[in-house]
């Protein structure tokens, strides 16, 4: 079963950037309702979507007053155990942040290792892309970041 996730925030000056679950060094970050990780919510929507659970805003919605500048990797943990209680596991995931800036080169294999962690695989099945949008639209104005996320998961039966 495959999964498809997006997500995408608003950049600002003074804000944190917080991406994989990875704090980046940069002069601008997300605005948001939770700590504003575009790639953890990305990849929570696959998840959920390949476990056919339906979608982040139903189970961590941003009217949640819990939610406010929560860490969202507990989207993820939450996600990984609704998924283990469908009796499926997770087999790989690949992500695409698109920002013009910072790069993110350097963080890369943090972001790749934080998020094999959480999603209790091998780092060789989370693959991080870095890419800019060329100078085009909101990614390439630095008025946001977008994320696209796949991801697969099996029944555990299924050998692989």
């Amino acid at each position: 079963m495959v999964g498809f996730g997006y997500d995408s925030h608003r950049l600002a000056e003074g804000e944190s950037l917080i991406l994989g679950g990875v704090k980046i060094e940069s002069k601008i970050g997300t605005i948001a309702h939770s700590d504003g990780d575009a790639v953890l919510h990305a990849l929570c929507d696959a998840l959920l979507g390949a476990a056919g659970l339906s979608d982040i805003g139903e189970h961590f919605p941003d009217t949640d007053p819990k939610y406010k500048n929560a860490d969202s990797s507990l989207f993820i943990t939450e996600a990984v155990r609704m998924i283990k209680e469908k009796s499926l596991r997770i087999i790989n995931t690949d992500i695409s942040i698109i920002l013009e800036r910072p790069k993110l080169k350097d963080y890369k294999q943090a972001i790749r290792e934080g998020i094999a962690e959480l999603c209790e695989i091998p780092s060789e099945r989370v693959n991080i892309k870095a890419k800019t949008n060329e100078k085009m639209g909101f990614v390439g104005r630095l008025e946001g970041v977008a994320v696209y996320c796949v991801c697969e998961i099996q029944a555990l039966d299924n050998k692989q």
